[in-house]
């Protein structure tokens, strides 16, 4: 029904609306790994109620649109559930290595003109060309 490119770029600007929004609000970076990782560190001035009305939002608004659109989003890489689990804990961990996400390097850092943010921003993104590249030619998984 739409365009991909134009859901891509409508999807883009309301991160980059919730980042500025989050930015602007809390004086903080809109990570998600970091917000995450938040609701399991006892640091003072956690504000957790904070950090789980982000994530409900994160988890629900997908959910409310499948419930409205119920046909599946097709990725094009692979309908092997278990590979994409896999694949998902690995993202887990490489943003833990990586000291933050896409979100907080390559959306917020980015636009901060962060360093470490680009740095972080090609390493992650050439990992996952690579990732792909090897597991569709070299493997056949995807």
């Amino acid at each position: 029904m739409y365009s991909d490119w134009i859901m891509g770029a409508f999807g883009g600007l309301m991160i980059g609306c919730a980042a500025a929004v989050f930015l602007l609000g809390n004086g903080r970076i809109m990570g998600a790994s970091g917000i995450l990782g938040g609701l399991f560190d006892s640091a003072e001035g956690n504000l957790r109620p904070e950090r789980l009305a982000f994530l409900a939002g994160l988890i629900g608004v997908p959910a409310v649109i499948h419930l409205l659109d119920p046909t599946p989003a097709e990725t094009g890489l692979t309908g092997n559930l278990a590979l994409v689990m896999i694949a998902g804990l690995l993202v887990g961990l490489g943003t833990r290595i990586g000291n933050g996400c896409t979100s907080g390097h390559g959306v917020c850092g980015i636009s901060r003109l962060s360093l470490r943010g680009m740095v972080a921003t090609v390493i992650y993104i050439s990992a996952g060309a690579l990732t792909v590249a090897a597991l569709r030619h070299l493997t056949g998984l995807i």
